[in-house]
């Protein structure tokens, strides 16, 4: 009973920093914002309970329009990465010469710091200076500058490039990890029975990398879905809102009005939506564990 016992506090010792870790970086910040989001907390000392007022006024036309385009640039932005990365990986592996040169110069848009590339392609996209209006003119695409980021539709593209262009490393090497697991055996075999490529690849390759896929679409979703950077550097949610996604409303709201009650709501949006992400994706990978097991 008593070395029980000693073994029951030794090891709630071991797991303290964790519990304390959780509670006070995870569970305190979470309930804090939750309580905050009914309230009108501003830079006034005085704050007053509201009740559901703060979710009443984010839920209007302009916000749900916020909410519509973050999933649409949070989709584009996980498609093109996940098929970009996938189609890298497969190219990465084939036994060519030169590969290992190849798997290093995929890395330095994951190397330099973001910051530093954001900013890269904010210079690409400068109608006066940037390189890409400077190509699309001289190759005759184009009569003048073309200023990507000072209007809606090519703003809103120009974001979605950067972020890929900033995503995409992590995924080939991880999908090309996944990839390398692979047995051999199976390829051989499909080549000998006469499979092509594609078919091979069909057959083969993405079946066995669903779990790869599946893991890596959660993560770029929640990094992509919470991108700020990206969004802040180039456009700042601009122009006229065009590229305003809900991390960067929140923010706006929070620290550039000093709403914070209102900002806190919209927060509190933010997790309710990720926590779906996440219920969705524990269901999926434990069908696909149970149907491996059967």
């Amino acid at each position: 009973m008593i070395k029980s016992r000693s073994s029951l506090i030794f090891a709630w010792a071991l797991l303290a920093p964790a519990i304390l870790y959780v509670l006070v970086i995870v569970a305190w910040p979470l309930v804090e914002t939750f309580r905050l989001s009914f309230t009108d907390a501003s830079l006034r000392k005085v704050t007053n309970y509201v009740g559901w007022r703060n979710y009443d006024k984010i839920f209007n036309e302009t916000f749900l329009t916020v909410i519509t385009r973050t999933f649409t640039w949070t989709f584009f932005s996980v498609l093109f990465k996940m098929v970009i990365g996938t189609f890298g990986a497969v190219l990465l592996n084939a036994a060519v010469p030169g590969r290992n040169l190849f798997r290093i110069l995929t890395m330095p848009p994951w190397i330099v710091p973001m910051a530093i590339g954001i900013f890269m392609w904010g210079w690409m996209y400068n109608g006066q200076f940037g390189m890409i209006s400077g190509l699309l003119q001289r190759f005759g695409l184009v009569d003048g500058p073309v200023a990507f980021l000072a209007y809606g539709r090519p703003a809103y593209w120009a974001t979605i490039v950067t972020d890929v262009w900033i995503g995409v490393p992590m995924v080939t090497i991880y999908f090309l990890a996944a990839i390398q697991a692979i047995p051999r055996d199976l390829y051989e075999a499909a080549w000998t029975d006469g499979a092509s490529r594609w078919t091979r690849f069909r057959r083969i390759t993405l079946p066995l990398m669903a779990p790869a896929i599946i893991t890596m679409s959660m993560l770029s979703l929640i990094a992509t879905f919470n991108s700020f950077d990206i969004i802040w550097i180039l456009t700042q949610g601009g122009p006229s809102g065009s590229t305003t996604t809900m991390i960067i409303d929140t923010y706006q709201t929070a620290i550039g009005s000093k709403k914070y009650g209102e900002g806190a709501a919209r927060a509190v949006v933010i997790c309710l939506f990720l926590s779906l992400f996440c219920i969705a994706y524990f269901r999926v990978t434990r069908r696909l564990a149970a149907t491996d097991k059967a």
